[in-house]
């Protein structure tokens, strides 16, 4: 392919001289069209040889050669079109890159317990959630235009001749509801390290042989929407006549589009509402699936009203996930300290009475936590099973406003269990405690308590993207502290 093609002349005699021609076979792309190199370059150049010899055998140099030729008829080639072939694939690989990573940096964020801390710190799930949705659509919003602005580039009659503003909205809408997918799936994932893939293949299902409700049923998977999507673009470029899609005409038929089961808008409006299905699914279900320490809220929490107003939290819930199994009963031992004893009977009056002390800032009322055991199997169908374990036993003491308390004692004694039901970490399996009225089994009074406690973890809260400086700003911020006062 260095040169367009070769003679090789001999003369035999005086009167006749042989040539050989040789071309490349492989057709050539120049500027988007490609060149047969038969009708281009070989018979033009044959034609040039055989006049040539013949103006050199007669000594005439004005000597006429006219030859005329033109292609034989054949029916008409078929159109390559490359977006129509990998189009689904390559784009759809362009939102599964940040898809993956959408879920391991939401579920990194639980598995490194920093969604916890923050949640301790006072967070609302709301603007977690707001949080992670501005900084994502920002993101593929401008992943969206650089795909459109390279496709511009690159001279794809796809880019060129639809319309921009329907190429922005359908990748942008597609990467957005992939956004939502993600946040409902990391509410299912703990590990990081859960990889998943999800391919996609043309939308067969919108054509006039499926009924509606499949067509429904096959929308609900985002990419399925996208692939149609491309293929209506697709096919309304498919030619050089073909116009294209306009935003106009997003609500009419596609160009060459026979069936017209789905239109452009059609797959807007499913995008959007899938969308919205999506992130109202992953709160949902980030509320009722139990962490990695059990906690969650009641499978009906959201008809509660003080979920919506954010009153109330002195009544208790209770609702900790069962499943694993239950725990044995949890018998009463009398304490030998008599200053404990007085202590514990002094709450108990106070429980059973109603009674409100206004000089108690934490009152704890026979709180118990218990592990369940655990059952192992390994081989031969041994199993290993370990019994319950009671890491609190009934705790009763109220807290003072205004004091220092310390909370002493042995390792494994379940100090640090202790604490953690104070602050919502773990699920309490017996008892309760209330601080400052609000009750630690209520999840709108543990969201009460969270505004006015802080907490300093066991482990580090972390992210290696920001630095001390930043970290410090960041809690500040949610715990609420205005931005003068944490610049100063």
């Amino acid at each position: 392919m260095h040169v367009p093609g070769a003679l090789h002349f001999q003369q035999v005699n005086a009167s006749v001289i042989s040539y050989g021609l040789q071309t490349n076979s492989t057709p050539v792309a120049r500027r988007g069209q490609y060149e047969d190199p038969t009708l281009k370059f070989q018979i033009p150049l044959q034609v040039a040889a055989e006049r040539e010899i013949a103006r050199s055998l007669i000594g005439d140099p004005s000597f006429r050669w006219t030859v005329e030729f033109k292609e034989f008829a054949h029916p008409a080639m078929e159109r390559l079109e490359t977006i129509a072939m990998v189009g689904p694939t390559f784009f759809l690989a362009i939102a599964m890159f940040s898809f993956v990573f959408q879920i391991g940096s939401l579920v990194s964020e639980k598995e490194l317990k920093l969604r916890q801390a923050m949640t301790m710190m006072g967070l609302l799930d709301s603007a977690y959630w707001l949080s992670w949705l501005t900084w994502e659509g920002l993101m593929t919003f401008i992943s969206s235009l650089f795909i459109i602005l390279f496709g511009m580039m690159f001279q794809f009659d796809f880019f060129l001749n639809n319309s921009f503003a329907i190429l922005l909205f359908i990748f942008f809408l597609f990467q957005l509801n992939m956004v939502g997918f993600a946040f409902m799936l990391s509410a299912f994932m703990s590990k990081s390290s859960s990889a998943t893939t999800i391919v996609t293949t043309v939308g067969f299902p919108y054509s006039d042989s499926y009924s509606q409700t499949l067509q429904s049923i096959w929308s609900l998977f985002p990419p399925n929407l996208l692939a149609q999507a491309l293929r209506l673009l697709s096919d309304a470029t498919a030619s050089s006549t073909d116009i294209g899609i306009s935003w106009s005409r997003r609500t009419e038929c596609a160009p060459n589009d026979d069936e017209c089961v789905i239109t452009i808008n059609d797959i807007y409006i499913w995008l959007l509402a899938t969308f919205i299905v999506w992130v109202v699914l992953a709160i949902y279900f980030d509320n009722i699936i139990p962490n990695a320490s059990g906690v969650r809220k009641p499978i009906l929490y959201f008809l509660r009203p003080g979920y919506w107003t954010g009153k109330g939290g002195k009544e208790k819930e209770g609702g900790v996930c069962s499943c694993i199994g239950k725990a044995p009963p949890l018998e009463h031992n009398t304490p030998d300290d008599e200053d404990v004893l007085e202590e514990e009977n002094l709450v108990r009056t106070q429980t059973r009475e109603g009674t409100v002390d206004p000089n108690v800032a934490v009152q704890i009322r026979g709180l118990a936590k218990t592990f369940p055991g655990t059952r192992t199997c390994g081989f031969c169908c041994k199993c290993k099973k370990t019994a319950p374990y009671h890491a609190v036993k009934g705790l009763w003491v109220n807290l003072a406003k205004d004091q220092l308390f310390c909370l002493l004692g042995p390792n494994g004694a379940g100090k640090t269990t202790a604490i953690n039901c104070l602050t919502g970490i773990t699920p309490v399996t017996n008892g309760d405690a209330l601080i400052y009225g609000n009750s630690v089994r209520s999840s709108v009074g543990m969201s009460n308590i969270r505004r006015i406690i802080g907490v300093c973890p066991q482990f580090d809260i972390l992210w290696n993207a920001l630095s001390g400086k930043e970290h410090l700003e960041l809690f500040a911020s949610v715990k609420g502290l205005l931005p003068s006062t944490i610049n100063s």
